[in-house]
C-alpha cells in the first residue's frame, strides 16, 4: 500500500510528494518554528489556575454532597462529580507528557497522586498505553487504542465476533455512546488488573495503596451518608458520566482516520498529521481539555496546554506548504464521522444473506 492510498480518506489541497526534501528537515523547520515562538515553555500559572479551580469545584461538590443530604438531587452532585474527575483526568495525562512541570519526577508523581489516588484508575498503565499510542498512533498491531475491546476498529476483528458480540458489532456505531457509559468501569478494572500482573511495573506498590486507599474511602462515604439504592443510583451515575465525557473526549481525535498497516514506513510528522483530527469549535477546549488540538499535541507532546491554539497556526500554514493532510471539523462532526465509520467497520461482522434483497432466499 502506498503512501498516498493511506492518505486517500483525507481532503487535503495537494498530496505530498514523495521525491520532495526530506521529511525529517521538515519537522526540525516546524520545531525550530514553534521553539522560535516560545510554545515549548512551561505555562506554570495556567496549571496553578487550572489546580485551583478544580480544587474549588471539588470542595463545592462535597459541600453539595453533605447538604442535600437523601435526596435523589444527589445525583447531580453525582454527575458533577464525574465531570470534575474527568478534568482532572486531563491534568494527568498533560503530566504523563511532563507538560505541567520540568521535571520529570514531578510530574510522575503528580500524574500518580491523581490518576490513582484522585480518580481512581492506575498511572502506570495509562503511562504504557497512552504512549504506545502516541508512538504509533492508527498503526495496526501497534496503537493499543485500535486493538478490539468490545468496539472493532478494524475490520478482521469485527469478522471474528460471534454471539452477543457479533450483535454488538453490527450496531456497534449507534451503541458506541451507550456502550460508553460502561467505560468508566472498564477504565477501572483493565487498569487495577495491569497492577497484579507479573513483571517489574514502576510504582506499583505506591498505586495499590492509593487506589485501595481512594475506592474504599470514596464508596465508605458514599453509602454511610446515601440509603443503599440511592448509593448504588450514585455511583452508577458517576461512572457512567466519567466514562461518557472520557470516550466523547478521546474518540473525534484518531476514529476513523487513516489506519497505518503495520509493515509501512511513515515518517514522524507525516504519521502524526494523517491519523490525527482536530475539533474546532466555541468551547473545545475547555470541554476538552486541549485534546481538541489533537495534531499539534502528537507532534508536540510535551507542550503545555495553552500554547496548543498558537502552535495550530503554524503548524496548518506549514502543512500547507509541505502538501501533508491537516485534517480539522466541529465536534458534532466529527461524532458523525465516528459512528459512520464503526458501522462500516462493524458490516464486516454481518451475515452475509443481511441485505433485504437476499433474505428472499433464505429458509423459514
Amino acid at each position: 500500500m502506498t503512501l498516498s492510498s493511506i492518505l486517500g480518506p483525507i481532503r487535503s489541497t495537494k498530496t505530498r510528494d514523495p521525491n520532495s526534501q526530506p521529511v525529517t528537515n521538515s519537522y526540525a523547520s516546524l520545531m525550530k518554528a514553534v521553539t522560535a515562538a516560545g510554545l515549548m515553555e512551561r505555562s506554570r500559572t495556567f496549571y496553578m489556575w487550572l489546580a485551583a479551580g478544580l480544587t474549588l469545584a471539588m470542595a463545592g461538590l462535597i459541600t453539595g454532597f453533605v447538604l442535600i443530604g437523601q435526596s435523589w438531587f444527589q445525583l447531580l452532585i453525582a454527575a458533577g462529580l464525574g465531570i470534575l474527575l474527568t478534568q482532572i483526568a486531563f491534568i494527568t495525562h498533560e503530566a504523563s507528557h511532563r507538560q505541567v512541570f520540568k521535571s520529570g519526577k514531578a510530574n510522575d508523581w503528580t500524574g500518580r497522586i491523581l490518576a490513582s489516588g484522585v480518580v481512581g484508575i492506575s498511572y502506570a498503565w495509562w503511562m504504557n498505553k497512552h504512549t504506545n499510542h502516541h508512538i504509533n498512533p492508527n498503526t495496526v498491531g501497534k496503537d493499543p487504542d485500535i486493538e478490539w475491546d468490545t468496539i472493532s476498529f478494524q475490520e478482521t476483528d469485527a469478522a471474528k465476533q460471534k454471539g452477543l458480540l457479533k450483535w454488538i458489532t453490527q450496531r456497534q456505531g449507534y451503541l458506541f455512546f451507550p456502550l460508553l457509559t460502561l467505560e468508566g468501569i472498564n477504565l477501572h478494572v483493565r487498569s487495577i488488573g495491569t497492577l497484579f500482573s507479573k513483571g517489574r511495573l514502576e510504582g506499583r506498590a505506591v498505586e495499590l495503596s492509593l487506589i485501595a486507599l481512594r475506592l474504599t474511602a470514596y464508596v465508605a462515604v458514599v453509602f454511610w451518608f446515601l440509603p443503599l439504592g440511592m448509593a448504588f443510583a450514585f455511583l452508577g451515575v458517576q461512572l457512567a458520566v466519567f466514562g461518557v465525557y472520557m470516550g466523547a473526549s478521546f474518540a473525534p481525535n484518531h476514529k476513523g482516520m487513516p489506519q497505518i498497516p503495520k509493515e509501512n514506513k511513515v515518517d514522524f510528522m507525516t504519521k502524526q498529521v494523517m491519523t490525527s483530527r482536530n475539533i474546532k469549535g466555541f468551547g473545545a477546549t475547555v470541554f476538552m481539555g486541549g485534546l481538541n488540538y489533537q495534531i499539534e499535541h502528537h507532534l508536540f507532546p510535551t507542550m503545555a496546554r495553552p500554547h496548543l491554539k498558537k502552535a495550530r497556526m503554524i503548524v496548518r500554514e506549514h502543512c500547507a506548504r509541505e502538501g501533508v493532510p491537516y485534517a480539522e471539523t466541529s465536534l458534532m462532526r466529527s461524532y458523525a464521522i465516528v459512528v459512520a465509520y464503526l458501522n462500516k467497520v462493524g458490516l464486516a461482522a454481518r451475515d452475509p444473506f443481511d441485505c433485504p434483497e437476499a433474505s428472499r432466499f433464505r429458509r423459514r
